[in-house]
């Protein structure tokens, strides 16, 4: 094992458009804290690419803070929330661990130990920067409460629309059927065992409606395939951007319910069973499916990290999940 360094290097936005790696100092060890070496990061695509071009809005900046997040928004800010590591120094039971942690994009890093979450037996680590999105995938079905024999539409095939499709599929009898506007993404699809259209598709008179695709129009679509007294569950997150819906039309006589969807908080629900640690747990050993895979679609090393946000965030392309290697 490499001798524990007092310095690591980690990715940090300047301002809208500008990153860089900085070298900073580790805080020394408080009693029950974990040294961890991070082996990957995922980079949440569609967050980080509105934390990246400076446009989280001035009301939501202390509701967008990230656990171990430093600095403030618009910047200089260091931000992310998908580590995967390997402990290093901590409790002797602990050393040589795999652990999950909602860490930014850092080399070396300390945590209370109790925020770096053992990875489950049969979960690689490179699968593992999927935790985040399952975890959002598995607040959004407590919210979206699928029932047995719904027809269920999913507009968006992301990474967090496919997953959340994937666990509404689960439910017996549903039939849910995942919209993306990409024909490339029926593979995606295909893989979870989810039917695929590229078209879209109205008068569905879906039982549930999850909208997933960070567009209005899609959400406009959503409300269009719903039925009558269904839900419309929204997860895209806008950041400063307005979003124009039609309201009147047939939203009223349908007497739809449109709800939102965030994984900050635990549902109501379930908040007096569930904590966070709960929930992170249950979305890793969800992760033991192999078919989960195809999900990562591409992978660079930490070095390149500030080049490859910058391009993300201006050109995704057909990116879902895009993993970082460290050294």
């Amino acid at each position: 094992m490499r001798a524990a360094s007092k310095t690591a290097r980690a990715f940090w936005v300047l301002g809208p458009g500008r990153g860089e790696l900085r070298e900073e100092s580790l805080p020394d060890a408080g009693p029950d804290d974990v040294l961890v070496r991070t082996l990957f990061s995922g980079i949440s695509r569609g967050t980080e690419a509105l934390v990246f071009t400076g446009r989280v809005p001035e009301s939501q900046r202390t509701a967008m803070r990230a656990p171990f997040q430093a600095g403030e928004f618009p910047g200089p800010v260091k931000y992310g929330y998908i580590n995967v590591g390997r402990i290093e120094e901590g409790p002797a039971e602990r050393i040589g661990e795999h652990v999950f942690c909602l860490y930014p994009h850092q080399d070396l890093y300390r945590v209370p130990g109790a925020a770096a979450i053992r990875l489950p037996e049969g979960l690689p680590p490179e699968r593992a920067v999927l935790a985040a999105n399952m975890e959002t995938a598995v607040n959004a079905f407590w919210d979206a409460a699928p029932l047995a024999g719904d027809r269920i539409l999913v507009i968006g095939g992301g990474v967090l629309g496919l997953l959340t499709a994937w666990l509404c599929g689960r439910v017996p009898g549903t039939e849910v059927t995942l919209v993306d506007t990409n024909p490339r993404r029926d593979r995606f699809a295909a893989a979870l065992g989810l039917e695929f259209r590229d078209a879209p598709v109205e008068h569905m008179n879906a039982d549930l409606v999850i909208h997933a695709s960070g567009q209005p129009e899609g959400l406009v679509q959503a409300l269009g395939a719903a039925a009558i007294e269904a839900t419309v569950l929204e997860l895209s997150w806008y950041g400063d951007r307005m979003v124009a819906l039609p309201l009147g039309e047939a939203f009223h006589s349908r007497r739809l319910v449109l709800r939102s969807s965030q994984v900050g908080r635990i549902p109501a629900a379930r908040a007096a069973r569930w904590d966070h640690a709960r929930r992170i747990r249950l979305a890793l050993e969800l992760l033991r499916d192999e078919r989960i895979d195809p999900l990562v679609t591409g992978e660079d090393g930490f070095a390149d990290l500030p080049w490859v946000i910058a391009r993300l965030a201006s050109d995704p392309g057909d990116t879902l999940c895009h993993r970082v290697r460290y050294p």
